[in-house]
């Protein structure tokens, strides 16, 4: 393993602890590189590896794509060419490149997608409310989900307001029960929060999608439903993982613990320069048109 991918790992590890991925999920290096290169320096950070992205990273040596879903959810039985998300992983690791995915355990881990989304619906700095987990509490390190209780309740125009400027989105699907009423709690889960957030106890679910039936059922017990686009929840949280990947990796390079890289690892990753880069060309999969 080339030692920029072993530190960005160990960084990883300290912002979003794989411990709290859910059990279904896919998450960790998915691909490891056998021919890494000594000039990679770039690290990617995508939600989707889509072919776009795989075009723009093999334009720069990259040691490590991140891309926050996982490129390979179901068993396979072979990776071959001829499928074009297993087709990009052989790329990248020919090329030189690791694949990372952190997935739920960057929903569930404090300061994660989850909390991100909470200072949106929390909205300016002076407005005051609390932030809880919701679903499966995982220790100290977090949950699966969050509900957002405020201290004063606001119209359902003032939330959806809130949330288009926190996702630098123009319009967002909005479900309204019969009888209209101020909102005070708001249950929040990243993606797909059909499962998570149903028959939870709040005046509005707010997630990327959810299934047909699942928003009827909602809206029927009275609930609003704020749906985004499922990767629409997730992207604007990139720069903010940007800033704590380049944080966590200072504090790798410190670490002299005997969990922390070797005293030789460590001289040899400060002579990196290392490249935190966003793809530019990650984007959700729709258009409105």
């Amino acid at each position: 393993m080339s030692i920029v991918v072993k530190s960005v790992c160990k960084a990883l590890e300290r912002i979003a602890p794989l411990r709290l991925a859910e059990p279904w999920d896919k998450v960790g290096l998915i691909i490891e590189s056998p021919v890494p290169r000594s000039d990679a320096k770039r690290v990617v950070l995508t939600i989707d590896l889509t072919t776009a992205v795989l075009e723009e990273t093999l334009k720069v040596p990259t040691a490590l794509v991140i891309t926050y879903h996982p490129p390979l959810f179901k068993p396979i039985t072979s990776l071959t060419l001829a499928d074009p998300l297993q087709a990009s992983l052989l790329k990248l690791s020919a090329a030189g490149t690791s694949v990372f995915c952190p997935h739920s355990s960057l929903d569930a881990t404090w300061g994660g997608i989850n909390d991100w989304l909470a200072e949106g619906v929390m909205g300016a700095q002076e407005a005051i409310g609390k932030v809880d987990i919701l679903g499966e509490v995982k220790g100290e390190a977090g949950g699966a989900g969050r509900i957002v209780t405020l201290d004063e309740p606001i119209p359902i125009e003032e939330l959806v307001q809130r949330v288009k400027k926190h996702l630098s989105l123009s319009q967002v699907d909005v479900g309204r029960p019969f009888a209209q009423k101020s909102i005070k709690s708001v249950a929040i889960c990243a993606g797909a929060g059909g499962t998570l957030l149903s028959g939870v106890d709040a005046d509005v679910y707010f997630t990327g999608e959810m299934q047909h039936h699942e928003v009827l059922a909602a809206v029927a017990r009275g609930r609003y439903v704020i749906l985004c686009g499922h990767t629409n929840t997730e992207r604007g949280y990139l720069p903010v993982l940007a800033k704590k990947l380049s944080d966590a990796l200072s504090e790798v390079v410190r670490d002299e613990s005997s969990s922390g890289l070797s005293r030789e690892e460590r001289i040899e990753i400060e002579k990196y320069q290392i490249d935190i880069h966003i793809s530019e060309v990650d984007r959700h999969p729709l258009d409105r048109m």
